[in-house]
């Protein structure tokens, strides 16, 4: 009986490292040194290397899983593990907000502002919205209606960029009224946890660049769009529970 012989095709590429080259610069060194040691310029060089090589990183990345050469790969199979890793630090971040309210003396600690409601809300509309549209895209992807799809991504990508932009306003309004990140353990957790799903917004609106962009010429891989889809609904529902812990509670 002959036997067939399967040769094995190993797929490697060297922007994770990129990628996690820069996420070290960008986040460990670079805040150590502005929060930590208080020296502004390291803080500045650490964040001017670690910046570029997280978009190097994240653009190479993605750009070969939208290659229809490379296939579904891993694509199927990693992004639930993904997900559920990613699920893991939101989880520390917030048991870790937890210990540390129910722990307190009093709550909210001294210093710290009242933090409205009603941006959050309309924060949360938007994000929910940029989910359904998103919807409406990958529809029209499986209609081969590219130009169908190209528009609701492209409102997608606004709605994240507005709700981005109206994270930085409140911001700007805390940060007014003296209550940065190292005011008292609020704030800290505050800016910690907003701030960790804000980055994963960035991420998702990084990963829809780089599918716009080969979609314009027709380039649209079906699997790499509904991975890309599966991160931005989980970087919504993680929202919720930010509003109801950080917010609501």
């Amino acid at each position: 009986m002959a036997q067939s012989h399967v040769e094995h095709h190993w797929e490697y590429s060297y922007y994770p490292l990129i990628l996690a080259a820069g996420i070290f610069f960008a986040v460990p060194l670079a805040f150590a040194s502005m929060f930590q040691y208080e020296n502004g310029l390291m803080a500045a060089i650490f964040a001017g290397i670690g910046v570029p090589l997280i978009v190097i990183g994240i653009a190479g990345w993605t750009a070969e899983g939208i290659s229809d050469k490379q296939g579904q790969g891993y694509a199927v199979s990693g992004i639930p593990i993904f997900i559920v890793s990613e699920a893991m630090i939101f989880l520390c971040l917030f048991i870790s907000y937890w210990m540390l309210r129910l722990s307190a003396p009093e709550w909210p600690p001294e210093g710290s502002p009242e933090i409205g409601v009603g941006l959050p809300i309309i924060m949360t509309f938007v994000l929910v919205a940029s989910s359904f549209t998103y919807h409406f895209g990958e529809i029209k992807m499986e209609a081969e209606d590219g130009s169908g799809f190209i528009k609701w991504l492209i409102i997608s990508m606004v709605l994240g960029t507005v709700f981005l932009l109206m994270t930085g306003y409140e911001y700007n309004h805390l940060l007014s009224q003296g209550f940065g990140w190292g005011t008292n353990a609020k704030s800290t957790a505050f800016y910690s946890i907003t701030g960790f799903h804000a980055s994963h917004v960035l991420v998702g609106l990084c990963i829809f660049l780089t599918v716009l962009i080969p979609a314009f010429a027709g380039n649209i891989n079906q699997t790499f769009v509904k991975s890309a889809g599966i991160y931005w609904h989980f970087v919504d529902i993680v929202w919720f529970f930010v509003v109801s812990q950080i917010y609501l509670w």
